[in-house]
């Protein structure tokens, strides 16, 4: 079953964009959140995104284990905790406000506690690429029974069999499989969109999506590839301004990228049309046109067996189609057949 019926589903990922913008525009978060929200509902987004967590839930303070990773302790848990300042009060207010507009509200809890909470007024959860292999965290999500965005960034198809096992072990809830590369922004060169087709291929019986971390280009030619590649679900970081100098300010899509993606996904339903291969309606008179039928090379003479050596082909193609040569040729003429005149059936015997 697909979790959205809608195809393409668009989801503008405000994740802790609106902690900027509350900066920048001196408002409080909780109005910054809804003002982007507003602002993705008006240029046609689906749904929003948020992350759900507190920085002590999901960072350690392992000075050995961060040093080895050359990531002062301080600063790494400090670049989290000044985004966790949202719990269960905001963000039902949050998804309460989202449903009152008509737009879906979705969150990616990062612990155990932001899960649990969101579970009384959200829909569908997405897990993050972060954790793909936390085996134990899927199935405690998977166990809420609720449908799934599984982001696969930087895994391998094994690790994402085992992420989906581990959903199936304990759920039958519908799981989208989001491709996604955690790079941050990803270069275009490392999108790697074929990986969609590759999923398309390996999942067939799931939905696949796409969350994008490229810079928007100008035309959205990355987003567009991937909805024709297969992916249905669309995720993109979103922002007001993309001047701002935030954590994803250089990967979000503003209102006139996702205007731009709406009008290239119309003009991909005009070209795409139908699959199965037939002639056209605007082709019609085509087919009679250009085709070639079966036309006397020299004069026939009533009486006279036809010969492969005393027809040829020409347009247009309103008599006997060259297809039918070997109904012709052996024939008798039963009338005289000039030069150049295209044969029917009824000149024959």
């Amino acid at each position: 079953m697909r979790v959205f019926t809608k195809k393409p589903f668009l989801i503008a990922d405000i994740s802790v964009a609106f902690y900027e913008f509350a900066l920048k525009e001196g408002i409080a978060d909780l109005e910054a959140a809804k003002f982007l929200i507003n602002e993705a509902h008006e240029c046609g987004v689906d749904a929003v995104m948020f992350q759900s967590f507190k920085a002590e839930n999901i960072i350690s303070r392992d000075v050995d284990a961060l040093d080895s990773l050359d990531i002062s302790k301080n600063s790494y848990f400090d670049s989290f905790k000044q985004f966790d300042k949202f719990g269960v009060g905001e963000f039902r207010q949050l998804a309460d406000y989202c449903h009152s507009i008509g737009m879906v509200f979705l969150s990616s809890p990062l612990d155990f506690e932001s899960a649990d909470y969101l579970e009384d007024f959200l829909d569908i959860y997405k897990i993050s690429s972060s954790d793909i292999t936390n085996i134990p965290f899927i199935k405690h999500i998977a166990c809420k029974n609720k449908p799934i965005l599984l982001s696969t960034g930087a895994a391998t198809l094994l690790e994402i069999k085992q992420a989906i096992r581990a959903i199936e072990e304990v759920s039958t809830v519908d799981v989208v499989i989001m491709h996604s590369v955690l790079s941050f922004p990803t270069r275009y060169e490392d999108a790697n969109l074929l990986m969609i087709k590759d999923l398309v291929e390996n999942f067939p019986e799931y939905e696949i999506g796409y969350s994008d971390h490229t810079q928007p280009d100008d035309e959205m030619a990355v987003l567009t590839t991937a909805y024709n590649y297969g992916a249905d679900v669309l995720e993109k970081h979103f922002t007001f301004d993309k001047k701002y100098s935030g954590v994803d300010s250089c990967y979000a899509m503003d209102a006139d990228d996702v205007i731009k993606f709406k009008r290239n996904v119309l003009f991909l339903s005009k070209i795409n049309g139908r699959m199965n291969k037939q002639p056209l309606i605007c082709e019609s008179y085509a087919r009679k046109e250009y085709r070639k039928s079966i036309v006397a090379k020299r004069d026939i003479k009533k009486g006279e067996c036809i010969s492969r050596e005393d027809i040829t082909f020409k347009r247009p193609g309103i008599g006997i189609s060259p297809v039918d040569v070997d109904d012709v040729v052996g024939k008798t003429a039963c009338t005289d057949i000039s030069e150049d005149t295209l044969i029917s059936f009824k000149m024959l015997k």
